[in-house]
């Protein structure tokens, strides 16, 4: 029974910020959850993230020519599927967003709809990140409408914390739905450079750690990227095992979701 209280209450403590994620799950080997976004218009690197000798995530965006492609590939593999939502960021152009975007301007029933659409083009989507966003993750009132659509969907949401003015840990709480958040992006500079480092970033994060969440890319940095993941898979392996987003979810959360199978 004590066991079961904690757990609850670790989830929960989990959701809103107040206890990192090292402490709700077990210990050594250190878990790393890799998530690769943009899948969904046949970006470069596409094939050798899926031929990765590790599992990833596949953030697909919706209403894209290879969403559902992408997504019946990765179920495939065995492989979690999320929504790669695309939301309004605070700077951007429109266009980098892609189809079925999340604006600010948008009116509660508009914000529902479109969520439920891309949730809908998606296969087997296990949950749910943000593609840019930094406006929106920040506004109280659509993410609550985004959290409440993926809870009603059997959805957990991963904040790629994309602002540091982020209300998905307090909404998601309050809702109750599962959030996870990302740690480290690996390459948010398109160079092999930076990349490199931040995968050795990550390789001293999940040392410390349980559990650690990154996000990397397809497109662009896609070669450089899967190239860096496939040579660093081999320098952890002695220290971490690579999971599937959805086995870092906290025990007590996973009763509430209906997940795909391995």
């Amino acid at each position: 029974m004590r066991n079961a209280i904690w757990k609850a209450a670790a989830a929960g403590m989990l959701a809103i910020g107040l206890l990192p994620q090292q402490h709700v799950s077990a210990g050594p080997p250190h878990r790393v959850a890799v998530v690769i976004d943009d899948f969904g218009n046949n970006m470069k690197g596409t094939e050798e993230m899926f031929k990765l000798p590790v599992p990833i995530t596949a953030a697909i965006m919706p209403f894209m020519p290879s969403t559902h492609a992408d997504a019946e590939k990765a179920h495939g593999l065995g492989l979690d599927v999320i929504v790669h939502m695309p939301m309004e960021p605070n700077k951007g152009k429109p266009e980098w967003l892609g189809p079925g975007a999340l604006f600010s301007s948008m009116t509660d029933e508009q914000v529902r709809l479109a969520v439920q659409k891309a949730i809908d083009d998606v296969p087997h989507a296990a949950g749910m990140n943000n593609h840019m966003g930094s406006k929106i993750t920040a506004d109280e009132r659509i993410m609550r409408i985004v959290l409440q659509v993926c809870k009603e969907r059997g959805l957990f949401f991963l904040d790629s914390r994309t602002t540091f003015k982020t209300v998905v840990p307090k909404v998601a709480a309050e809702i109750g739905v599962p959030v996870l958040r990302n740690d480290v992006f690996l390459d948010d500079v398109y160079e092999a450079g930076h990349i490199a480092r931040q995968v050795e970033r990550l390789k001293k994060l999940s040392a410390g750690q349980a559990d650690s969440i990154t996000i990397g890319h397809v497109g662009t940095p896609g070669l450089m990227t899967s190239g860096e993941l496939s040579r660093a898979a081999g320098r952890m392996a002695g220290t971490t095992r690579f999971v599937r987003l959805s086995e870092l979810v906290p025990a007590s959360a996973e009763e509430q979701l209906i997940l795909p199978k391995p």
